[in-house]
């Protein structure tokens, strides 16, 4: 057995450890950006191209079923659920032997479609819906590959893993933070971006609507999240309504809430 032979398969035995293991030893265990392959844990739906070097009818492309079997030519019903890539080469390379067809036939597999293993998405997110991985990803990553949040989103989101366990993470530290703002995803969790809570302005202002309520915003920041007063607005005719009712002489340094309904009247002049 060759020392590369024997690096690939001290590769495969960790990475399977990886995947078989509960949910925290994942997310410890793998390194981000590094490609599963070899280890990945082949299941229900997932498209693998089979083929045999030299073999001059070309590899196989098939679908995992339901079952976890596969068809092949020459080789007929096979296990592939719940293998490896290199578990299978192996399992189809055995069969081949067995069936007469070769003396040693050098086996690929190769993944054409990862169905089985993925993250889902939900919420204020470009496209919701279910993301595969292939490898190691971490929440930056996923909401990359989503279209990032939508401006009605939260500035926090939730992740819960696949054992039940939820954090909070803040998003605009996703992207510079380090592992703790910024872990890596497994199998089977799940990212919830949640609506905003929010107040409204509208009136001569800018730029009228719905805007997220973050802490310490004053009327005078809301002003200016909203882009400021037209020519025509002016600081002395603001009415903010809070629960159906005007709040008289409010400050400008005084605190908006969520729900909050600012109008922005016309100056003298």
């Amino acid at each position: 057995m060759t020392v590369s032979l024997l690096k690939h398969m001290m590769a495969a035995t960790a990475m399977l450890a990886v995947t078989a293991g509960p949910v925290a030893a994942q997310q410890q265990d793998m390194v981000a950006g590094t490609p599963m392959t070899e280890g990945y844990i082949l299941g229900t739906g997932d498209v693998v191209e089979i083929g045999v070097v030299g073999d001059s009818q070309g590899p196989a492309r098939v679908q995992i079923q339901t079952d976890g079997s596969i068809q092949l030519p020459l080789v007929g019903t096979i296990k592939a659920g719940g293998t490896s890539l290199l578990q299978l080469r192996g399992i189809v390379a055995d069969a081949l032997k067995r069936g007469g067809y070769y003396t040693n036939p050098a086996v690929n597999v190769t993944v054409v479609t990862y169905a089985s293993r993925y993250v889902t998405v939900l919420g204020e997110v470009g496209t919701p819906g279910a993301v595969p991985i292939d490898r190691a990803y971490r929440v930056s990553d996923i909401l990359a590959r989503v279209g990032g949040t939508k401006t009605s989103g939260a500035k926090l989101l939730k992740l819960r893993r696949a054992n039940g366990q939820e954090l909070t993470l803040d998003i605009s530290k996703i992207a510079t933070g380090g592992p703790d703002e910024d872990p890596l995803v497994a199998p089977g969790d799940k990212l919830f971006v949640p609506t905003a809570q929010t107040f409204y302005i509208s009136g001569q202002i800018s730029r009228a609507g719905n805007y997220p309520v973050d802490d310490g915003l004053t009327l005078r920041k809301a002003i200016a999240v909203a882009g400021g007063l037209t020519q025509l607005g002016s600081n002395k005719k603001v009415k903010v309504i809070r629960d159906g009712k005007e709040l008289k002489n409010y400050n400008l340094e005084a605190p908006i809430q969520i729900g909050d309904v600012i109008e922005i009247g016309e100056r003298f002049f």
